[in-house]
């Protein structure tokens, strides 16, 4: 493999998301957990509230890039070792609405409601930032559920899996069995799209070299 090619030796991953942690390590990327702030002491700069006349490609671009820009301030802030900062956001989009994380099960369930026996897009920005360069690349999917009763989404909703999840599902749990078509990146629609991720990884490998 040519060395251009290879990724990093380490990143920070600023994202709490365990899927996204599972993805990386998939691909045999070696990294260190960047945490931002929750609320209500939440870093004011992740605001992940839509812009007026937004939409959802411009609206997950735009928090990824934030977020690894964010992430690499602390970076320097806190005076850490210095490496590239990943950072991603999911959303779904349906019909021109972007639809995030539940709030509560009602809004699980209501989301649910809405994405039954419909298709709809999931996309998945991701941002690397290292010193002065930030890139980042958008994948683009579209899942189609079929028809869901309203016992089947009650009980999911139940599991506890929709919260935190945008669209409120996750398709490598219980609601894989929602899925009738697919058509883009499975790990995309998880929350990290890998072919997405490892060309920005070729890409910064070699900053890494003359930024030590």
């Amino acid at each position: 493999m040519p060395t251009s090619s290879l990724p990093p030796a380490r990143l920070y991953l600023a994202s709490r998301s365990p899927r996204r942690r599972e993805l990386l390590l998939q691909i045999g990327i070696s990294f260190d957990p960047l945490i931002f702030r929750q609320a209500p002491r939440g870093d004011d700069e992740l605001d992940e509230t839509p812009q007026a006349g937004e939409d959802a490609a411009n609206y997950v671009e735009r928090l990824a890039r934030t977020k690894a820009e964010h992430g690499w301030r602390i970076v320097q802030g806190r005076r850490l070792r210095l490496q590239p900062v990943l950072a991603a956001d999911t959303t779904v989009e349906l019909n021109g609405d972007v639809i995030g994380k539940p709030a509560d099960a009602d809004a699980a369930q209501h989301i649910l409601h809405r994405l039954s026996g419909q298709t709809h897009r999931v996309l998945t920005a991701v941002a690397i930032s290292y010193h002065e360069r930030l890139e980042t690349r958008l994948s683009r999917s579209e899942v189609r559920f079929r028809a869901l009763d309203d016992d089947e989404i009650r009980r999911y909703v139940a599991t506890g899996e929709p919260m935190d999840k945008a669209g409120a599902y996750a398709i490598q749990g219980r609601a894989a069995v929602f899925v009738e078509h697919l058509a883009g990146s499975y790990s995309g629609v998880m929350g990290l799209p890998l072919f997405e991720t490892a060309q920005l990884l070729k890409i910064f490998h070699d900053l890494t070299r003359h930024h030590p």
